[in-house]
């Protein structure tokens, strides 16, 4: 038996008896009342502000969410002291924060560009002849498209729609195997709690609702978190990991990260493992729904990592001014020691996972939350809004820590419940 089996073993023995022992302790959720009240506050103060400094499809979305979670912070407020279950103002900040703004735009304002560029991605290739021509994803992004090339109208042809139900029924499915049981009702509710959050919060909701193509990506990489926590989920992983890198290139700094944390915690041949099936899955499901890449591959090059560069003849829209792009607009020579500047510090967050691995799947998350993080940051061709893929990683930390058992609140001699997601007490 190998030390990590032991380790396991002794892990679950441990946390059997903090169960035994402190039986309430293990459900307690982070998203308390009082927390949800804040977080629905400052979610409110931040739509409100967007409302106002923005326009279009941004805009809509910040008038619909505001009030949504101004709504859902007065419920909050005023249910404080009596027993109303905390699920149902969050359904209402879901309903204004996602629902309708997503119907509202599907069937009253004209698609958004990114929306257009999914629609078409599962077409045939045209011409590159302006930037919305340009398809920065990668092939199995094509299949929200697929309603639309078939026929189908309004809200059911939009992959607003699909891009939605996707994406919360992948943060459900990652909540649910991260749950420290599957089968009681306190972490039912706490899954279903978290889940309608994280759904309503504007790391989710915002991107949803303007067509933005992240959300799918991001809970998939918490399923891939959830999964890897415990060995006998590696290959599920490496296959939701593998999906998430067939639909958009953002998922690929994952790759190293979880992979230097398996060589360090299951072994080398567990990494390789994971890698290899990553790959093979991602490879296979490029193949099958874009064989075209195949034949021209420098088209290929130029959609997906060329124009995301700001390398090509039209140059894509997303110039937030960060330092990446304040550096790319001094010209030519300012555009390549932004493209070195991004090159050097992937190099040096390389080095990082070889030097200093992660030793777990959180401390992983926090590793790729500030890789994404300086990456955006230095990217030529960069926008704020790719800054979800961190926040939505902490959030995720955040929501899934494991409990502690302390006699007295906040004191000394708290005692770690080790966390085996999807395991069963």
């Amino acid at each position: 038996m190998g030390t990590g089996t032991v380790e396991h073993t002794q892990i679950r023995k441990e946390r059997r008896r903090i169960i035994n022992h402190h039986p309430a302790q293990i459900h307690q959720h982070w998203l308390s009342r009082n927390r949800l009240l804040a977080a629905n506050g400052a979610f409110t103060v931040y739509a409100t502000a967007l409302a106002v400094d923005t326009g279009a499809a941004d805009r809509t979305w910040a008038i619909w969410a505001a009030v949504g979670y101004g709504v859902t912070t007065l419920i909050i407020w005023l249910t404080r002291h009596k027993n109303v279950p905390v699920i149902w103002p969050m359904l209402v900040s879901l309903a204004g924060a996602l629902a309708a703004p997503v119907t509202w735009l599907v069937t009253r304002v004209g698609p958004t560009p990114e929306v257009q560029v999914i629609s078409r991605s599962a077409m045939p290739p045209g011409s590159l002849d302006n930037w919305l021509s340009y398809n920065p994803y990668l092939p199995v992004m094509a299949v929200f498209g697929v309603p639309k090339a078939l026929g189908a109208s309004g809200l059911f042809g939009d992959p607003r729609l699909w891009l939605t139900a996707v994406s919360i029924a992948l943060i459900w499915a990652a909540f649910t195997v991260a749950a420290p049981h599957r089968h009681c009702d306190s972490c039912r509710h706490n899954t279903t709690l978290s889940t309608v959050f994280f759904a309503a919060s504007p790391v989710i909701a915002f991107p949803l609702a303007v067509g933005i193509t992240d959300p799918p990506i991001i809970a998939l990489m918490f399923l891939t978190l959830a999964l890897i926590a415990r060995p006998s989920g590696l290959l599920r992983a490496a296959m939701a990991l593998g999906v998430a890198c067939a639909m958009k290139a953002t998922a690929w700094p994952a790759v190293p990260v979880f992979t230097a944390m398996l060589a360090v915690r299951d072994g080398a041949r567990a990494a390789w493992r994971f890698v290899g099936v990553t790959i093979l899955v991602a490879g296979l499901l490029a193949a099958a729904l874009a064989p075209a890449a195949l034949l021209d591959p420098y088209a290929f090059l130029q959609n997906t990592v060329l124009f995301p560069l700001g390398l090509t003849q039209h140059k894509t829209p997303a110039a937030s001014p960060l330092p990446g792009h304040l550096l790319a607009t001094t010209g030519m020579a300012g555009h390549w020691v932004a493209v070195g500047l991004l090159i050097a510090a992937g190099t040096g967050f390389a080095v990082s996972l070889i030097v200093r691995p992660p030793a777990d799947a959180r401390a992983a998350a926090w590793r790729l939350a500030l890789g994404l993080a300086v990456m955006f940051t230095l990217a030529p061709a960069t926008r704020w809004g790719y800054f979800v893929y961190p926040l939505g990683l902490v959030g995720w930390m955040v929501l899934t820590r494991p409990p502690t058992v302390a006699a007295e609140k906040g004191g000394p001699g708290a005692i770690a419940v080790p966390a085996q997601a999807g395991s069963r007490a």
